[in-house]
């Protein structure tokens, strides 16, 4: 497992412990043709807003 650290909405970091699981998670509920749909998902009291350029990055790491 790749553990990864990207900012919530509010600019702190955030240490996903298995970047895949999480990325297929936002995936599966957050995207719509492999965009971001601007839904709100919350992990362990963070706030992450999926916008297409936050999708954008996610995918990249």
């Amino acid at each position: 497992m790749e553990k990864v650290i990207i900012k919530d909405d509010y600019g702190r970091d955030y240490l996903v412990k298995d970047i895949n699981k999480f990325k297929d998670h936002i995936t599966k509920y957050h995207s719509l043709n492999n965009r971001g749909d601007g839904s709100l998902h919350i992990e362990d009291g963070r706030y992450f807003t999926i916008s297409k350029e936050f999708y954008k990055t996610l995918m990249e790491l």
